[in-house]
This record gives C-alpha cells, sequence and structure tokens, in this order.
C-alpha cells in the first residue's frame, strides 16, 4: 500500500500560485514557499520537483481560473460584448483590493524572466498569454456570429486589441484609486468594437 499524501495539492498550488502572483518568481524563496504552503523544502520537492515545477502548476492554475472567470462572465450576460465588459471590470476594478497583485500574474511574470535566467518558465507564460489571446479570438467570433460586431471585423485584430488595453488598464489601476476614469475607459475601449 503506497504512503497518502499529507498535504492537499490544491490548496498548497493556489496558496503558491497567490505568493507567486504577489512577490514574484526571483523574489519568492523556497523559505517563502515553506511557510505559506506549510511543508518542509523537501516535502516540496518531493511532490512537485523542484521551485520551477511549482511554478508552472501555479501559473497553470491562474490560466485555469482566468478562463474560467472568463466563461463565467459571459454566462451571466445577455450578450458577449456585456459578457467581455462584465470580465475586465472583474479583474481591473473588483479584484483591485482582493487579489494578491492587480497586474497579471503571467505578464508580471513575462516582464520578471528572462531568457538568460528562465527560458522554460519564460516559454511556458508566453504560451500561456498566447493561450489567452486565442480564447479572445474565439470570443470575438462568437460575438460576430450574434451580430453583436459587424462581420467586416477580424477577431483576431480585436483580440490582440482587447488583450493590450486590458493588460494596460489592469497596470494603471494599481496606480490610481479613480474608479470611475477606469470605467470610462471601458466604455471608451468597447466603443472601438461597434
Amino acid at each position: 500500500m503506497s504512503a497518502q499524501a499529507k498535504f492537499n495539492r490544491d490548496e498548497v498550488i493556489e496558496k503558491a500560485k497567490n505568493l507567486y502572483w504577489e512577490k514574484g518568481y526571483h523574489a519568492t524563496s523556497m523559505r517563502n514557499l515553506q511557510d505559506v504552503v506549510d511543508m518542509r523544502p523537501g516535502s516540496i520537492y518531493a511532490a512537485f520537483g523542484n521551485k520551477d515545477s511549482l511554478f508552472t502548476e501555479a501559473l497553470n492554475r491562474y490560466a485555469e481560473q482566468g478562463a474560467a472567470n472568463l466563461a463565467n462572465c459571459i454566462a451571466q450576460e445577455k450578450t458577449v460584448l456585456a459578457g467581455l465588459q462584465r470580465f475586465i471590470r472583474s479583474v481591473t476594478i473588483c479584484s483591485k483590493d482582493g487579489a494578491p497583485n492587480g497586474i497579471c500574474m503571467v505578464v508580471k511574470t513575462i516582464g520578471e524572466l528572462t531568457q538568460n535566467d528562465s527560458p522554460e518558465l519564460l516559454t511556458h507564460a508566453t504560451s500561456i498569454l498566447k493561450q489567452v489571446e486565442a480564447s479572445f479570438v474565439n470570443t470575438f467570433e462568437l460575438a460576430i456570429d450574434h451580430g453583436e460586431i459587424s462581420c467586416d471585423q477580424d477577431p483576431a485584430e480585436l483580440a490582440r486589441y482587447f488583450q493590450i488595453q486590458l493588460i494596460g488598464l489592469r497596470t494603471y489601476a494599481q496606480v490610481t484609486p479613480d474608479t470611475e476614469a477606469i470605467e470610462r475607459y471601458i466604455d471608451t475601449m468597447f466603443r472601438h468594437f461597434l
């Protein structure tokens, strides 16, 4: 009979995700991880292999939660564009004070890592960002199919524009207390799609 793990893997990944998201990859030490996930370094290595593997799982968890949030926001609204507006508000305004860091964890990772120190992690984070953009392409295709956006529009271009605006707004939301301004910028952004 094999020994049962004495920890909840999902909880450990969630706690590690929040720590990495708050501090960044390089600023998170094994000691930080040990304290937050309440595991000894040997147990962390046995369960996840190394710090990079745990970070990869944390990034994956972040991406999964983002995808679920997008799907949930769209499901709660009558139109796809209203769902996208709900989504962008949820990650810029609603989560501003509750998230470990308001800046997207994937974008933060790409900004922090270099090809010299962590090429595999950088490649993984970049691939996640491309997957996110692909999900936005699918979302805009759906909006076009539903007649919410002109069929003359290119869903790939709309997705790129949306992602760039989203990244900028999330960053801007961290440096301004002016929620009304962010709301106005979101409204202006969505006028671009019509």
